[in-house]
Formats: structure tokens, C-alpha cells, sequence
């Protein structure tokens, strides 16, 4: 399979923003691109924004494998503790093996999926390139290097790092917090941060320099 995973520190730290311009940059090189947010909780949002990303070619059923409306956690949201089997996703890919496929993952890497795996075992079965954003300001640095490393030691590939600025204002932590990045993982592309732009379209198109520089 070719195209990337898509996960965060955190949650809200604008994962769906970089899969849709992933999405978007994908199309605009000539590529026909599968959407996937395999487990999706509290709503249809972020599936509907990649769906439409990707171009509108695919069946909305395969943009998400497994959808619980209570806003947790995956295997928190799902009767009985269980959201679905990876395997399961893994084998809907497959079936889209032509396409550059853009995966969103849920939350970080160690929310639950099932009682035994959580985002990061989704991830590592795969196999698809990493990319990780992370929101700029302060806590950046520790977050991003525990993820990074939970990665690594699972033998991941890491396409890379977004930084992302979520609120209006001047942290000071941004910007130093790429250099200690790129100093302690230096074979890790970092890119951004993205700033913060209130006006969907301009944000949008920062979002597509920042991951244009990864692909």
C-alpha cells in the first residue's frame, strides 16, 4: 500500500486538517486517493471533510469502518469495550491497493481500539508511513517526543512532523520548539508550525505548503 497514517499527540491537534490537505495535494499532483477514518465517535464530521477531500469518487460507507456516537475513546464509545478488528481495515485497503490511501487515525497512539490494541498497533499493521502533528506551543516538545519514540521502537516509518499553531495569540515556545525537535530526531522532517488563520480557505492552503513539503 502506498499513502500515510495519519495520527497526533493528542486530540484536536488538527489531524483532520492534515489529512484533508494530504488529500487535497495528492488529487492535485494527478492521484486518485482513498479517504479512511476507520474509527470515527461523536458524529460523521471528520469523515464527511476527508470523503469530500478525496474527490467524492469512493462509497461514504468506506470513508469509516466503525462509527459510535458517544464521543470517547473507540473502545470506550463501543458495546462492550471493543470497537472492531484492525484486521478488518487492513483488508478494506487491500481491496483500494491502487489508490494512495490517506488514513486518519483516533485521538494519539494509545487510545484503546480493542481490549488488546490500541491506534499505534493499527498503525504498525499497516505499515503505511507516519506522519504525527503536533500543536505548537508549550508541551510540544515532550509530547512529540514521547510519540515519536513509541513509533520508533515499534519499527515504524515516520514520514514526518506537522506542527500546527490551534490558538490565536504568541507562545513563545514555538519558536524554539522545531529546532529541539530536529535536534533530537534528526533523521525526522519537521515542518510548520502552521499558523493559526481564522479564514477557512487561507487556513486550508497553509495546511497544503506544510504537508506539500513532506510528500
Amino acid at each position: 500500500m502506498r499513502g500515510y497514517f495519519v495520527t497526533g499527540t493528542d486530540t484536536g491537534v488538527g489531524k483532520t486538517q492534515v489529512s484533508v490537505a494530504l488529500l487535497e495535494v495528492l488529487r492535485a499532483r494527478g492521484e486518485t486517493p482513498f479517504a479512511l477514518k476507520p474509527y470515527e465517535t461523536g458524529g460523521a464530521s471528520d469523515s464527511e471533510a476527508l470523503w469530500r477531500a478525496a474527490g467524492g469518487w469512493q462509497p461514504k460507507a468506506s470513508v469509516c469502518l466503525f462509527r459510535f456516537k458517544r464521543p470517547l475513546a473507540p473502545a470506550m464509545a463501543a458495546p462492550g469495550g471493543d470497537a472492531g478488528d484492525p484486521r478488518k481495515v487492513k483488508a478494506l485497503l487491500q481491496r483500494y491497493a491502487g489508490h494512495p490511501v490517506v488514513v486518519e487515525g483516533a485521538g494519539g497512539l494509545h487510545v484503546p481500539l480493542t481490549p488488546r490494541q490500541d491506534v499505534i498497533d493499527l498503525a504498525v499493521l499497516l505499515g503505511l508511513p507516519v506522519v504525527v502533528v503536533a500543536r505548537a506551543g508549550l508541551g510540544t516538545i515532550n509530547h512529540t517526543t514521547l510519540t515519536l519514540l513509541a513509533l520508533l521502537q515499534r519499527g515504524a516509518r515516520v514520514a514526518g512532523v506537522v506542527l500546527v499553531q490551534a490558538t490565536r495569540g504568541r507562545e513563545p515556545s514555538v519558536r524554539v520548539n522545531r529546532a529541539e525537535l530536529e535536534r533530537r530526531f534528526p533523521r525526522v522532517r519537521v515542518v510548520g508550525p502552521v499558523p493559526f488563520v481564522a479564514q477557512g480557505g487561507r487556513r486550508r492552503a497553509a495546511f497544503r505548503v506544510a504537508v506539500g513539503a513532506l510528500l
